[in-house]
C-alpha cells in the first residue's frame, strides 16, 4: 500500500491501520535507552506519589488561551 493510498483512507481507517501496524511489532523488539527508562521511572514514581496532576482535555482547551 502506497502513502498516496493510505492518505485516501478515512481517519478512522488510518487509525485502525496504525493500530494493526503497532500490534504487529513484537514486544521483545521494542527497546528504550537507559535515559528513557530513568525518565519513565521518575514519571511513574511521581504519578504513584500523587505529585503528578492530570487534566481532562476540556480543562486543557479552556486554559490554552487564558493568561
Amino acid at each position: 500500500m502506497s502513502i498516496e493510498n493510505i492518505l485516501k483512507l478515512s481517519i478512522a481507517e488510518r487509525l485502525l491501520l496504525l493500530e494493526k501496524i503497532w500490534d504487529s511489532i513484537p514486544e521483545n523488539k521494542l527497546t528504550i535507552t537507559n535515559a528513557q527508562k530513568t525518565e519513565l521511572d521518575k514519571r511513574l514514581a511521581r504519578m504513584r506519589s500523587g505529585e503528578t496532576k492530570f487534566f481532562t482535555w476540556d480543562d486543557v482547551k479552556k486554559n490554552l488561551h487564558r493568561e
